[in-house]
């Protein structure tokens, strides 16, 4: 008999997080490590449990991810939304919940690219008269 999996995909800035839920004891797996191992900050596992906590599925499932690309911050937000949506293909009920809370709107915010003649993507060089 197949085992019941549900995808979803998360992004934020430069990360990438693909989720599976599976149906367990509400076992936290990010690239093989436990989230304890995986994050340090207690704020951002507490981001990545926030879908299951408002759904109130924090000990059905357990969540195995892949994620890569930028920081522990975008990676907890990715894996946020990733979560989200895979909660949603479990259970389309639940959508109304996690749309209200904003967890299924892709954050949109990036990194500023690099102009030429600046430093960065605003920094000017240093003015100097003489």
């Amino acid at each position: 008999m197949a085992k019941i999996q549900y995808y979803g995909t998360g992004r934020r800035k430069k990360s990438i997080a693909r989720v599976r839920l599976v149906p367990g004891e509400g076992n936290i797996i990010i690239n093989n490590r436990s989230i304890d191992e995986y994050f340090n900050f207690d704020t951002l596992k507490e981001i990545v449990k926030e879908p299951m906590k408002i759904t109130e599925t924090l000990g059905k499932y357990d969540v195995l991810v892949t994620v890569n690309g930028g920081g522990f911050t975008g990676q907890a937000g990715a894996v946020r939304h990733g979560i989200s949506r895979a909660l949603i293909k479990a259970d389309g009920e639940l959508r109304a919940v996690l749309k209200k809370t904003g967890f299924l709107t892709r954050d949109s915010r990036m990194k500023e690219r690099k102009k030429y003649g600046l430093k960065k993507a605003r920094r000017a060089p240093q003015f100097s008269k003489r």
